[in-house]
């Protein structure tokens, strides 16, 4: 149907062309702004009520919208509108509307358990996604360069487990668990120097200072594949 076809435009990350495509993403992006207002607040008033209220009555109504043009968006027939629930966008729209539904409900003893559920509503950040063209840019970037991002990430993980070996056996008066050496590893490599677990005898401030060093490189290597492969997204699009 041209109607169903005209709303999955329009529901859909926008184009240069499409007004309305465009003014439903900023729309959506205000929404999920101000539907966090009230997990920003410890104890609700009617202010914070209101907003979460009419906030989710939206996202249920965009989930809705959005599972009517499954089939447009999935392309495999009757079966997308099956299949679309389960699509991780689909489970975040889920967890961010149902804890507001619950407590709606809250009269039901049954649903006083979803209670506990209630800052799921923090997954709501997680809806942008859907709505900026540069995060899927990103999201892009990440899955071309996944297999540089896992070496690196796989060269991080093995200098943390060396290194908090090697200091696990030559302080263990400051270490008393490998936990704590792999924190403090962790917390060396990524330069943080929280403060709270540091060396203290000549080779353990030399381990200290080469995996400072290290770090500084290994963490720069992610950095530099991201902003690599952001650019050349940049420019590809640019060109089209």
């Amino acid at each position: 149907m041209k109607w169903r076809k005209s709303l999955y435009d329009i529901i859909e990350v926008a184009d240069e062309q499409n007004t309305l495509s465009k003014l439903y993403d900023w729309m959506m992006m205000i929404v999920i702004v101000v539907s966090i207002i009230p997990l920003a607040v410890r104890n609700a008033n009617e202010l914070t009520q209101m907003l979460d209220f009419v906030t989710v009555i939206i996202f249920i109504i965009d989930y809705i919208l959005r599972l009517l043009t499954a089939d447009l968006k999935l392309k495999k027939g009757k079966k997308s509108f099956a299949e679309y629930p389960f699509t991780p966008m689909a489970v975040i729209d889920l967890v961010s509307i149902l804890p507001s539904v619950t407590l709606l409900n809250s009269s039901l003893k049954l649903l006083r358990l979803f209670r506990l559920f209630r800052t799921f509503r923090v997954f709501r950040v997680f809806k942008v996604i859907r709505y900026s063209k540069s995060i899927n840019i990103i999201i892009n970037v990440f899955k071309k360069q996944r297999e540089a991002l896992l070496v690196v990430g796989g060269l991080a993980i093995g200098y943390i487990v060396i290194s908090a070996l090697i200091m696990f056996n030559v302080e263990s008066a400051t270490f008393p668990s490998f936990f704590d050496a792999v924190y403090w590893a962790t917390v060396s490599l990524t330069t943080v120097g929280y403060g709270d677990i540091y060396a203290v005898s000549t080779i353990g401030k030399v381990i200290t200072m080469l995996s400072s060093v290290f770090g500084i490189a290994i963490v720069a290597l992610p950095a530099g594949i991201v902003t690599a492969g952001y650019m050349e997204e940049i420019n590809k699009d640019e060109s089209l």
